[in-house]
């Protein structure tokens, strides 16, 4: 037996481990863990508000959309995010820590364009009402951060793009019920999805300025930009209270926290990672409702 050979096979396959581990860490952090909940959450509640016996929250299509949004759906998402902002986020100081920079090989493309493929493959076994929903998912995941329009380059239309993030949730409601959610629903939860994304711009003021892009936040500068905030999210609430009051009354939790912390001398750079927790927070008394009306009516 050749020891010297078996010693330099199992240095390469240490090394291949170790590039393999990397890769799918490199994959992990890429996706935002943190803010997985952010597409599979509204199809959590697309969902509940949609199912009519609880069996129904456990159909094949509702398990595939929440399997798809929690982990696939954000690689392509935020895949195609990083490709396009490797120069910009080189310079930005969110990137270190729980986020990473840039750092593709052929795999990891390979892998934001498989995710993509399956939202395809996914989009082919759900009924045409729930297309509109998918389609505009797709068309502004990419354009978001592609060119030639790369909405979030563009002060106002980043944050009315971002309503990508709740239509996850229409199309899983439009999947199990055959029609579309309520018309309140929609513009309350796009106005949500819009006060989320600007006040995430906050931290990236700065950076975003040095690097000469525009954005709602650079254009308002911090103080006006809580000001959006908060307005988007007394409007979202305002939207919602045509469908269910209650609702209404659980989002004004969103402008109250952000004046609270314009008020306070936590930095918003800080606060930017507690809204994981009051997403998901709100998210589970939400669907803790709707599941409470379906088990006792």
């Amino acid at each position: 037996m050749d020891t010297s050979t078996t010693t330099e096979e199992g240095r390469a396959n240490a090394t291949s481990n170790g590039s393999v581990q990397g890769t799918v860490r490199y994959l992990l952090t890429l996706s935002r863990p943190r803010f997985w909940l952010y597409l599979a959450g509204p199809v959590i509640v697309g969902v509940a508000a949609a199912a009519r016996t609880p069996g129904e929250l456990f159909a094949p299509l509702a398990v595939a959309f929440f399997a798809y949004f929690l982990v696939p759906a954000n690689l392509f998402l935020y895949g195609v995010n990083d490709v396009f902002d490797a120069d910009v986020d080189a310079e930005n100081p969110k990137k270190e820590g729980r986020e990473a920079r840039w750092q593709g090989d052929r795999t990891v493309v390979a892998t934001i364009l498989v995710s993509g493929a399956l939202g395809v493959g996914l989009t082919a076994v759900t009924p045409a009402v729930a297309w509109p929903y998918l389609a505009g998912f797709f068309f502004l995941a990419v354009e978001y951060s592609a060119p030639p329009l790369r909405f979030k380059t563009t002060p106002f239309l980043d944050s009315l793009s971002n309503g990508l993030y709740i239509l996850p949730g229409a199309a899983a409601f439009a999947t199990l019920t055959g029609t579309h959610p309520p018309l309140g629903a929609l513009v309350g939860a796009w106005l949500w999805t819009m006060g989320m994304h600007t006040f995430s711009a906050i931290p990236d003021i700065e950076p975003d300025r040095e690097a000469g892009i525009a954005t709602t936040a650079t254009v308002l500068g911090e103080e006006r930009t809580y000001a959006y905030c908060g307005a988007a999210w007394l409007a979202a609430a305002v939207a919602f209270a045509v469908v269910d009051a209650r609702i209404s009354l659980l989002l004004l939790a969103y402008p109250v926290v952000v004046f609270a912390l314009y008020w306070s001398d936590v930095p918003t750079d800080r606060a930017y990672w507690w809204y994981p927790a009051l997403n998901t927070l709100v998210g589970m008394v939400l669907t803790m409702g709707l599941l409470w009306r379906l088990v006792y009516g």
